[in-house]
């Protein structure tokens, strides 16, 4: 593995996002001076909150899986997860709600989901979700530590005996036919196949080892943090300013002062120089890339995932059907992955992810109320419509939006909304997110594992890149990955301890949560 030459005595990390926050504690670890400069007023990155009228709203990723990664990170330092966050266990982890009328809870123990989906279709579709999470289980065990988590200095490191173990699990054939081998009921297929929409890329079109990400979801669990998932980045704040780290909040990092190929100095906004011997650019990519001047030369241009309209609502009420995460499925599937990444169009049937973070802790709302996060996906505006054009649009597809979940058993929704906040790709290109997408580089075959945006910089010897849009890619558990392997890139740094096959739940020092959500407070953690 290639290290940044000469002395690293001193790292400036640019970002406190997951990625950033996650290569600092593993840098102080390894007993770097960190300063992380932020633009921000405290950390979080995409992981970041609103506060709207006593309701604490985060505005990034809900969903979280892999938490050892995080706890990975703590432990750099001597510290850990469970002494900053608490987690509960989400059982179910989401509900499944299609549109024939029927639902399913999606559990990650085996014997309970193997039981749910012999209710929901039959033994036959059972004895095939047996063999489907065997298969998930080999497939997370041949990809993670070969090509998910390692630094690529060349794609001939994809020439090992776990590249064949891949092709021999059907890792290189299309997910949907692959998911299709286990499971012959379309519903089933669409609950361990929607996650190709997180790698930008439609279920048809997909590499089936792309169902690692249905493993994270679906077998390895997932928790919710108490205080909302801005409480993670948070306490990794925490840890690492306990740990020696410098922050410079409310503080943009403007240009690099450079000579010999080599960064010596961050330049902020306020004309403060910070000198240095080693920087990681965590921040989005087109801007690392404005500071360093330049581009990468590539053979075609990047292509960026889909992206989305989430609306926040803090509401009066709330609806015994929701799940702490509800998948919404329309009747429509190929046609709307067509619409997101072909031809541009806002879904004409939407599938909706809907979370509602209070049904495990209600002080993120006042008392008496709820809080509802509803996620759309929508083209970017490099296929769809422009950035400017939602200024006009966003209103009324909210409209749309709000009628379509009172269609769909959300009754009275629209009257119930006491606070709300939209965020549109007009929202996202203003906060630098290129093509208007929160969910970056899309994980085509041509922008995964070694031709991906790799984190080092030709041409300046101690720059490392971070963050979801380079190595290993998009997602809480792939940034956290990714902070790690760029501290690596300096330090020299062992190997984490990604690769966990989830055998039994629940994990130690973590709150189980109830089997089915409670409608006016939190579960009993005991």
């Amino acid at each position: 593995m290639r290290t940044v030459p000469g002395a690293t005595d001193h790292v400036v990390v640019v970002g406190a996002g997951l990625s950033g926050l996650a290569c600092a504690l593993h840098l102080l670890g390894a007993g770097r001076r960190v300063t992380v400069v932020e633009r921000d007023a405290g950390p979080g990155g995409r992981s970041g909150r609103v506060r709207l009228g006593g309701y604490e709203m985060d505005t990034g990723p809900t969903v979280l899986t892999m938490p050892h990664l995080a706890d990975d990170a703590f432990a750099a330092v001597g510290d850990s997860l469970a002494r900053h966050v608490e987690l509960t266990a989400l059982h179910p982890a989401y509900r499944a709600c299609f549109a024939d009328g029927t639902s399913l809870d999606v559990h990650t123990d085996g014997e309970a989901m193997e039981a749910e989906v012999r209710r929901f279709a039959g033994p036959a579709e059972a004895a095939g979700y047996r063999g489907l999470r065997e298969w998930l289980e080999r497939l997370y065990r041949a990809q993670m530590r070969r090509f998910i988590d390692t630094n690529f200095d060349s794609p001939f490191q994809l020439l090992h005996p776990d590249l064949a173990r891949l092709a021999g699990l059907g890792g290189f054939g299309r997910l949907d036919r692959r998911i299709g081998h286990f499971l012959s009921d379309p519903r089933l297929r669409r609950v361990f196949s929607f996650q190709a929409l997180y790698a930008g890329v439609a279920p048809a079109r997909a590499l089936a080892a792309y169902a690692v990400i249905a493993y994270m979801d679906t077998v390895a669990g997932v928790w919710f943090p108490k205080g909302g998932m801005h409480a993670l980045p948070r306490g990794m704040a925490d840890a690492a300013a306990d740990a020696g780290a410098d922050f410079r909040w409310s503080s943009e990092a403007t240009a690099l002062e450079r000579s010999a190929g080599r960064v010596r100095a961050v330049r902020l906004a306020s004309g403060e120089r910070i000198p240095c011997d080693a920087v990681v650019l965590t921040c989005e990519l087109s801007a690392a890339h404005r500071l360093l001047g330049r581009a990468p030369r590539r053979p075609v241009r990047l292509r960026h995932s889909p992206s989305a309209v989430v609306l926040h609502a803090g509401t009066d009420r709330t609806w015994p059907g929701l799940a702490h995460h509800t998948l919404s499925f329309g009747a429509a599937w190929e046609r709307t992955f067509d619409e997101l990444t072909r031809s541009g169009r806002l879904m004409s049937d939407p599938s909706l992810l809907i979370t509602r973070p209070t049904a495990h802790d209600p002080a993120l709302a006042p008392p008496g109320r709820h809080l509802h996060y509803v996620l759309a996906p929508c083209p970017n505006t490099a296929v769809g419509p422009s950035a400017a054009a939602w200024r006009d649009l966003g209103p009324r597809y909210r409209d749309s939006l709000v009628a379509e979940l009172e269609r769909r058993g959300l009754d009275g929704f629209a009257d119930s909304v006491q606070e709300e906040l939209l965020v549109t790709p007009l929202d996202w290109t203003a906060q630098g997110h290129a093509a208007g997408s929160p969910f970056s580089v899309s994980h085509t075959f041509a922008q995964t594992g070694p031709f991906r945006p790799r984190n080092l910089v030709r041409g300046l010897e101690n720059v490392v890149l971070a963050g979801c849009g380079t190595t290993p890619g998009v997602g809480v558990p792939t940034v956290l990955i990714s902070g790690r392997l760029a501290a690596a890139r300096v330090t020299g740094g062992v190997r984490g301890s990604s690769v966990r096959t989830v055998r039994t739940r629940p994990a130690p020092r973590v709150a189980r949560a109830a089997a089915a959500p409670a409608e006016e407070g939190p579960h009993d953690p005991s």
